[in-house]
């Protein structure tokens, strides 16, 4: 059961010998071989990156931040930024939009030894001047509009400080008495898109970035630019909105407002500030209408009277047959061109779309785009009588299309039939004041529309609701109507 196992065998340990090579005992030619592999791992790691690869590292930074750095061309980053140079003449370029660029060549040397490990470094910095600082501005505000569509940030989804960044680059030359004034109208136009809280924190930041010199506001500073807000809020119909949406929106708050949110929500000043003013007199048709077109084609413009107020409006949206018209004599928008319109970023894939609803009770045009209707009406102003050389036809502003809808008797069509196009851009806070340079300077991805379409449940859409597309957008819910006006101050006749 128990078997004695048979003792095991130890053999001898093996070993080397090696012979000498060339006369050379081995001890002798294996250190010189360990000696000759270290000299080259250390050839490899001090001399050869600085042989192969000869150069310095540029060690570059920009007052404003954020210039594009190219190299010979090539852009190869944004300052601050390090970026490895071969040796040799360099063009070095930083660019930034709106800012005079900074060119120079510079002799990049290199460093033999340890190059790997301890890189030679240049230094390189430039001050860029802007060309323009309210256009640095502008352009700023601009991004900041078109951003302010895409709704309150979440964890997963932030937006850029557009505004905030532009004031930080072009508030050094707000020093200059003039273009602060001028940067501030910027300012007020962009606070027509200020609807999110995101956006209501970049307006402020960007705010004491200017009034301070694109620098952090001191005290003093602070105190000076808060007052100033303030004076904006009292003194503009309708600030007090933004604000209590800003306090509101928040953080995405969905708890009960803090009491300083209260205090000011319910007080007697934002109350009455917050109230919208009521248009002006009592608008009224005279009566009195112009026919453009005939047969068909024809469009009748009833006049609109009252303080504040003169001109036409259309009747009735503008019919297919009077599209036709337009069409005939401008090629150019016809259906079956909508291939190059689309290329030329005039209409989307439903330029005049019809409208499917199969009771359709007007025979209006509709899907057209902002661009299109614009090109429909510089067409009919060709169509006016000599004695309105000094008018024109164009699409109304959309306080021009509140005011005949709330006509008694309105033009027919005016709510519930399809969207209009409004002229002018969109600010989803117009009722904030804002000179009109400033507005054109911000600008809108959207144009305005009102009235509504017969998809929108009944009711559920007032002589004030507002709504926007882009300018090219058609929808098989959206048409105009035109005005006759006199042109503006300065326009060509």
């Amino acid at each position: 059961m128990f078997e004695k196992k048979p003792p095991q065998e130890t053999l001898p340990e093996d070993r080397v010998h090696l012979k000498p090579l060339l006369g050379i005992r081995p001890g002798l030619y294996l250190a010189v071989l360990y000696g000759l592999i270290m000299l080259f791992v250390l050839f490899m790691l001090l001399f050869y990156p600085g042989i192969s690869r000869p150069g310095s590292v540029l060690v570059i930074s920009s007052e404003p931040l954020g210039a594009a750095v190219r190299i010979d061309g090539v852009t190869m980053g944004t300052a601050p930024c390090e970026i490895f140079v071969p040796r040799g003449k360099r063009s070095v370029e930083l660019v930034l939009p709106g800012f005079t660029s900074y060119k120079t060549e510079r002799e990049i040397g290199g460093r033999l030894a340890g190059s790997l490990f301890f890189p030679r470094r240049e230094q390189l910095k430039a001050g860029l001047k802007a060309e323009d600082p309210v256009k640095v501005l502008a352009a700023a505000a601009s991004d900041y509009a078109a951003w302010s569509f895409a709704g309150e940030p979440t964890a997963a989804y932030q937006i850029p400080l557009s505004l905030s960044e532009g004031a930080y680059r072009a508030g050094p030359a707000a020093a200059d008495r003039d273009i602060h004034d001028r940067m501030d109208d910027v300012l007020r136009g962009a606070a027509r898109f200020a609807v999110t809280g995101a956006g209501g924190r970049d307006l402020l930041r960007a705010k004491f970035l200017i009034d301070s010199g694109g620098l952090s506001p001191s005290p003093l500073g602070f105190t000076e630019s808060a007052g100033n807000i303030l004076a904006y809020v009292s003194e503009t119909p309708g600030a007090a909105l933004l604000l209590g949406e800003l306090l509101v929106k928040n953080g995405r708050r969905q708890t009960e407002p803090a009491p300083e949110e209260r205090l000011l929500l319910e007080s007697d000043w934002f109350r009455k500030a917050a109230a919208r003013p009521e248009p002006k007199g009592t608008p009224a048709l005279t009566g009195r209408i112009i026919t453009l077109g005939s047969g068909g084609d024809a469009l009748n413009f009833r006049e609109l009277a009252g303080d504040g107020a003169g001109f036409w409006i259309s009747a009735g949206i503008v019919s297919r047959e009077a599209w036709t018209a337009f069409t005939r004599a401008r090629p150019r928008w016809e259906k079956d061109k909508t291939g190059a319109l689309i290329q030329a970023g005039l209409v989307t894939e439903d330029y005049l779309a019809p409208c499917d609803y199969p009771n359709y009770p007007y025979p209006a045009v509709s899907g057209v785009s902002w661009y299109a209707a614009q090109a429909y009406c510089a067409w009919l102003t060709e169509q006016l009588p000599p004695f309105l050389a000094a008018w024109e036809v164009r699409l109304p502003t959309e306080q021009e299309w509140e005011y005949a809808a709330g006509l008694s008797g309105e033009p027919e069509q005016m709510l519930g039939s399809l969207w209009q196009w409004c002229g002018g851009v969109f600010a989803p806070l117009g009722f904030l004041s804002a000179p009109e340079t400033a507005v054109e300077a911000v600008g809108s991805p959207e144009r305005p529309l009102r009235g509504g379409s017969w998809v929108n449940p009944a009711g559920s859409v007032k002589a004030g609701t507002r709504a926007s597309l882009p300018p090219a957008a058609c929808s098989p819910f959206v048409s105009f109507r035109p005005v006759i006006a006199e042109k503006a101050a300065g326009a060509p006749d």
